[in-house]
């Protein structure tokens, strides 16, 4: 609950015994170790561990040890607001790999939450896309689309939008 602030306290007394290392106790080779651990505990509130180790399993091709990463969560909310963001966001990629509908309100939450990369909003409305095709929302389909192609500038995505595009000839 109270995650962020516990590791703030333990990065910044490694800090300080770094720097008590220096002087009054002479131990110098204990100082950079001391302060590489605060450095590490300050890199874990910005990028959440299990975040990063559900994409680690998702690259992986491990859809259910990603699962297992993110339920490790319990409470996103708490989380700063981009890894929210990717927390929801990386839980819609799993869910719709499975069932593309349940998936629909993860990637409208990490929209809504803030992703900061255009590629992952892209995706996100990509997948949407797909959700209103299946729901026979054309309309709807077509101006996510078209707002994918807006955000997909090094093409990477230029394969899926075909197909969805294809795909929408038949609704």
């Amino acid at each position: 609950m109270y995650n962020k602030e516990i590791k703030i306290a333990v990065a910044s007394v490694l800090f300080l015994l770094a720097l008590a290392c220096i002087y009054p106790l002479k131990i110098y080779w204990l100082c950079p170790i001391l302060i590489l651990l605060a450095g590490l505990l300050v890199l874990t509130i910005f990028r959440n561990e299990h975040n990063l180790t559900a994409f680690y399993f998702l690259r992986k091709n491990d859809p259910e040890k990603s699962l297992e990463a993110l339920d490790r969560v319990k409470y996103p909310e708490k989380l700063i607001k981009s890894q929210e963001a990717y927390h929801y966001y990386l839980r819609g990629l799993i869910l719709s790999q499975k069932e593309p509908l349940k998936g629909e309100k993860f990637f409208l939450k990490a929209l809504n939450t803030g992703l900061r990369m255009d590629t992952d909003k892209a995706v996100c409305k990509l997948n949407l896309a797909a959700v209103a095709l299946q729901k026979r929302r054309k309309q709807q389909a077509i101006q996510l689309i078209s707002e994918a192609k807006k955000l997909d500038k090094s093409g990477l995505l230029k394969e899926q939008i075909t197909m969805l595009n294809n795909q929408m000839k038949f609704i």
